[in-house]
């Protein structure tokens, strides 16, 4: 990464916080060659990365009034929601107050009366349960060593499906060899009704697990991720053509 300028250096008892920009992006790492989030400067709105980008095909299904964003990071998500429909509720839950200060600062959080910022363990957020429920939860829980596996127990699986409104979606960004995990897909299965998933060039596996079986044919659904590309300012496609049920 020499080739970007730093920001800011920092450090947590969870590790390393770096902000680095060059003149088109900024990035949030947290270790080498780590890019947490990394944002397209002349357009916020805009996912850099597939995983990201990925997660949004949610919107396919559901116009959420009340989303749950799980791990901050740089607010990639949050921006690409908030152009989608400004008038969504965001509840964004991290772990790391150092993440959620840097966001501030380095990120351009769109910050208002609904973004609601909360420094809290994700699983223990789900497991209070005294939130108002959520068309959609996002759950992205990333460390310098990948995914936080606590995001794939039946726990965590539990309490979100139970924090989501009857036809809500639970959206899990994993690791490629996650695609056969037999235990995860089961575990879903037991509380979704609809289990579909998409393998990123990037070597992620987006899973969207559905309360509520949703039949759409695949022109259906292209001709909808058309006129959804076009709201958010990127194309969907690509994610589309590796996106199916998962079974």
């Amino acid at each position: 990464m020499s080739d970007y300028t730093t920001l800011h250096t920092g450090e947590d008892d969870h590790g390393p916080l770096l902000v680095m920009e060059d003149k088109e992006v900024r990035l949030l790492s947290f270790g080498d060659n780590d890019e947490q989030s990394k944002l397209l400067k002349s357009a916020l709105h805009v996912p850099m990365h597939t995983y990201l980008q990925a997660m949004l095909l949610v919107l396919l299904f559901i116009k959420p009034k009340r989303v749950i964003v799980l791990g901050l990071g740089g607010g990639g998500l949050i921006h690409a929601l908030r152009n989608f429909d400004r008038g969504i509720n965001i509840t964004a839950v991290e772990l790391r107050e150092a993440v959620i200060e840097v966001a501030k600062r380095y990120f351009w959080l769109p910050l208002g009366k609904k973004l609601n910022l909360i420094h809290q363990d994700a699983n223990a957020f789900l497991a209070d349960a005294d939130h108002k429920k959520a068309d959609v939860i996002f759950a992205d829980i990333y460390h310098g060593d990948g995914v936080d596996e606590q995001q794939l127990s039946e726990t965590f699986i539990a309490n979100a499906a139970a924090l989501l409104k009857s036809e809500g979606y639970l959206v899990l960004n994993c690791w490629k060899e996650h695609s056969r995990n037999a235990t995860l897909l089961a575990l879903l299965q037991k509380h979704f009704s609809d289990v579909r998933a998409c393998l990123t060039g990037g070597g992620n596996w987006v899973v969207l697990a559905g309360k509520q079986a949703r039949q759409i044919s695949a022109s259906g659904l292209k001709a909808e991720a058309q006129q959804l590309s076009l709201l958010l300012d990127f194309q969907l496609g690509r994610s589309l053509t590796r996106f199916e049920t998962w079974e």
